[in-house]
């Protein structure tokens, strides 16, 4: 029917920032939340029996990240519409969760008029990205991307080993540690180790642990 609600599932593991998106949404006509969900697999149980309209998705959940989750629900069901907010700005955390097929990516300090437009967006069946989401994947542009490999040593390095030790878990030697150091430094634009294994996390290529 013409007039009937689009419902909502929400996604989150902060059970206080749900309530908020509830309160925000049982104010807006034509939309109603008909589940919430702490985890991924919750999201994912629940979009199976619920089959909704919209899910707004957290992208760091406990057991696996939005980006994941949404490409397991759009995987199982090409048709849903997920929308991923997240408190990091990341342009490897945006990249991935488009990629994935959010219609949308959006900060948690947004407004509550963006978030609702964003939504109507959405459900409209176009994509809605804010301005300073824009701006960081123009940042991203002309950026090439690291291999497995440099990712794995790129999380090394934000563990704290030096090559040595690095050489020693992937089973590989110092030299060649060096070379694949050299490549990762150029490819992000980095001075040095620490600086890299910074701007990694703050971009998202690699996850804060």
């Amino acid at each position: 029917m013409a007039n009937q609600p689009k419902s909502v599932l929400i996604v989150d593991d902060h059970p206080v920032l749900r309530e908020g998106l509830i309160a925000i949404l049982r104010d807006e006509p034509g939309l109603v939340v008909v589940g919430e969900a702490g985890t991924a697999d919750d999201a994912l149980r629940l979009h199976q029996e619920l089959r909704p309209d919209l899910i707004l998705m957290d992208l760091r959940l406990p057991d696996k990240s939005g980006a994941e989750a949404t490409a397991q629900i759009l995987h199982a069901d090409p048709g849903a519409c997920i929308i991923v907010f997240s408190s990091y700005s990341g342009d490897e955390d945006i990249y991935r969760c488009l990629q994935a097929g959010a219609r949308a990516y959006l900060l948690k300090d947004m407004l509550r008029t963006e978030l609702l437009v964003a939504i109507h967006t959405a459900l409209a069946g176009r994509r809605y990205l804010p301005r300073a989401v824009r701006q960081r994947l123009r940042e991203r542009q002309g950026t090439k991307s690291l291999t497995p490999r440099e990712l794995e040593i790129l999380r090394l390095i934000a563990k704290g080993l030096r090559n040595r030790e690095i050489a020693r878990v992937l089973g590989s030697s110092e030299g060649t540690i060096r070379i694949h150091i050299s490549n990762i430094l150029h490819k992000l634009k980095a001075t040095d180790r620490t600086e890299a294994a910074v701007q990694a996390i703050a971009r998202g290529i690699i996850p804060l642990e």
